[in-house]
């Protein structure tokens, strides 16, 4: 397995990563992901390991905590060997301050998850979302003072904005704390609005992208094709309204290109949409999730090889939306605002 930067921090993360959000299925919404025991969570973190994949990704609201519970059980006995990464942010409990990125919520939350994964650190700890209602520097002081306590390796951040990132990455140079190293964004072939702001953000900052929901949530398996009705097992029964939007035409449009090349490549549909995520920049991991043993290993094969440029290309061409204001404006001045991937044709 390939192992990358995590940013511009001294942090090795493999290519591919683990994400346990199949673990417990504690909750209706996460039982539409999977529902993992034990025993089946041991034996993926085992092939993942066989595999070299080392990162295991978690939140403290997946499953209200039992994910962090099974991993760490999981994991029992080699911690040494894994790097751990979860979140903190979102609702945990009924009050006011059960909630949030206040130094309340996350000394807490941090705490919690510590005793979940039964571990005496974490090694990327994340806010899963921007708090506006407190302070930046409440926020990083508080991330800051938990990395320098040792419960924390590296911070890092999810589904922020580019002002938001960009105004936290000023803050923690302004006092000399602790940085985002890395991003966890959306990002796939059928939700490519990352590159407009945030990949230039990362490229300049040196924020890493951590990818969440490489498959367009669960519509680039290779299962969702045009006139067909959704399989009966497909966790967007459940959960389509909580994913991203996605017109079908343009998705069938995606899949079609999928389609042309798994047949020319040999490869499925998941691993082409995977290893096209893997060449793109500022990507440091992409996080793939499995309900089974079968559907990791055909996941962990996206690694290891590479699409050449034209078929790199040709899915350019196939995912390609026209960008919303000032974005298209900016396209205008590429010889002086140079994007970071090729500009491919509007979607027509």
């Amino acid at each position: 397995m390939e192992f990358r930067q995590l940013g511009k921090s001294g942090l090795k993360v493999p290519a591919l990563s683990f994400g346990t959000g199949t673990f417990g299925g504690g909750t209706e919404f996460f039982k539409a992901w999977g529902s993992s025991d034990v025993g089946e969570a041991t034996r993926l973190v085992d092939i993942c390991l066989e595999a070299g994949v080392n990162l295991f990704d978690t939140a403290d609201v997946y499953s209200a905590g039992l994910s962090e519970t099974i991993l760490g059980k999981a994991i029992a006995g080699r911690r040494d060997s894994i790097l751990i990464s979860t979140k903190a942010t979102f609702k945990m409990g009924p009050g006011p301050n059960d909630l949030g990125s206040s130094r309340h919520h996350l000394v807490r939350a941090c705490e919690a998850s510590l005793r979940r994964l039964d571990t005496d650190y974490i090694d990327i700890y994340h806010l899963h979302g921007f708090d506006a209602l407190t302070p930046v520097e409440e926020v990083l002081g508080t991330l800051d003072n938990l990395v320098t306590s040792g419960k924390v390796r590296y911070i890092a951040c999810s589904n922020f904005s580019g002002w938001h990132l960009m105004k936290s990455l000023a803050t923690s140079d302004k006092y000399g704390w602790a940085r985002y190293a890395g991003h966890q964004v959306y990002y796939s072939l059928i939700g490519r609005e990352y590159e407009w702001e945030l990949m230039p953000l990362g490229l300049d900052q040196g924020v890493g992208a951590i990818v969440w929901s490489p498959l367009g949530w669960g519509r680039l398996t290779g299962k969702i094709r045009r006139g067909q009705p959704l399989p009966k097992q497909s966790r967007l029964h459940q959960t389509a309204e909580q994913g991203p939007p996605v017109e079908d035409e343009y998705l069938f449009k995606v899949v079609d290109a999928l389609d042309e090349l798994a047949k020319a490549t040999g490869k499925s549909v998941p691993q082409i949409a995977l290893n096209w995520l893997l060449q793109r920049p500022t990507v440091s991991t992409v996080i793939m999730g499995a309900r089974n043993e079968e559907q990791l290993r055909q996941n962990l094969a996206a690694a290891g090889w590479n699409l050449s440029s034209t078929q790199v290309a040709k899915l350019d061409a196939a995912s390609a939306v026209t960008p919303i204001y000032p974005y298209w404006h900016q396209h205008q001045f590429e010889e002086r605002n140079p994007l970071p991937v090729p500009r491919a044709a509007k979607r027509g």
